[in-house]
């Protein structure tokens, strides 16, 4: 991600996903002493923990609690457009993950919450204990690619009608009942697809996420670049194919800088597991045209 992003101690940058504050640290201390950082994040907690790290870099950062769907608008309000560089790292962090509190993982036992922004009033116990089994199925088919889907939204509506499901091994055991032994992988968690399709349908990650990418990637300077990192296919496949959309019509204002993802390397993964399925991809926007060429044109 360092380098991709074009940096230099005169830009401002945005970190649409602040997370635990890595990658507004190490943009900051790259930019050194002027370069400027925005950073967003729709979890609160993010904020405050990024706040206290990166405090020693004073005026050279803003936070907000925001989710990066409404940038342009933030950046509008606040006159803080355009701008050099643009990061979004896509998913939920490991700090949110390690939280049992939260509810995003099913390794340890919590409340079934997985909301990115608190404010929300919609939790996945209340989507797992209302939604009729045909919608719940759909959820887990479409944001998890679960061919058990029918199967799990069976166990859980009936398992349902004896008592809600409100905590993360509940409805881990339940997701491990419903598929045969024989199907489950190895590797994989039998719960992970559902747990995965259960925390996009709450925090509505994949809706308007091409429009996001669209409007950040006009927020940027001639020269400035936008770098997304993905985890998994389906946010890939919208970056994929939003960033080919940019850069293919003939005078396109964008061209693709990475023309396959930029993946991780075998020590990288060795340090950080996690990091395996993780895919940067990266459309610069192309510098102005001279006058005289745009003339000649």
């Amino acid at each position: 991600m360092l380098e991709a992003l074009p940096l230099r101690s005169t830009a401002i940058y945005v970190d649409c996903t602040l997370g635990g504050g890595g990658h507004a640290e190490a943009i900051l201390d790259a930019t050194a002493p002027d370069g400027r950082l925005i950073g967003l994040d729709r979890d609160d907690e993010a904020i405050h923990r990024a706040g206290e790290r990166l405090k020693r870099y004073g005026a050279r950062v803003r936070l907000f609690h925001e989710n990066f769907k409404n940038l342009g608008t933030l950046l509008k309000t606040h006159g803080l457009q355009p701008v050099d560089g643009i990061l979004m790292d896509l998913g939920m962090s490991t700090l949110q993950l390690a939280d049992s509190e939260r509810g995003f993982s099913f390794q340890k036992d919590g409340p079934l919450d997985m909301r990115m922004d608190r404010r929300s009033p919609v939790t996945a116990a209340a989507l797992l204990n209302s939604l009729p089994e045909r919608q719940l199925a759909h959820i887990l088919f479409e944001y998890g690619e679960e061919r058990w889907a029918n199967r799990i939204a069976r166990i859980v509506t009936e398992a349902r009608k004896q008592k809600p499901i409100a905590t993360t091994f509940q409805l881990a055991d339940l997701v491990r009942r419903a598929i045969p032994r024989p199907a489950q992988a190895r590797r994989l968690h039998p719960a992970t697809k559902t747990f995965q399709a259960l925390r996009i349908a709450v925090n509505q990650e994949l809706d308007r996420l091409a429009d996001a990418l669209s409007d950040a990637a006009a927020l940027l300077n001639p020269g400035g670049r936008l770098c997304v990192i993905a985890f998994h296919s389906l946010e890939d496949r919208i970056v994929k194919r939003t960033f080919r959309d940019m850069t293919r019509a003939e005078a396109a204002p964008f061209r693709l800088v990475t023309k396959k993802p930029i993946v991780p390397g075998r020590e990288e993964i060795l340090m950080n597991p996690r990091a395996r399925s993780a895919k940067l991809r990266v459309v610069e926007r192309m510098p102005d045209k001279p006058e005289t060429d745009r003339r000649a044109a």
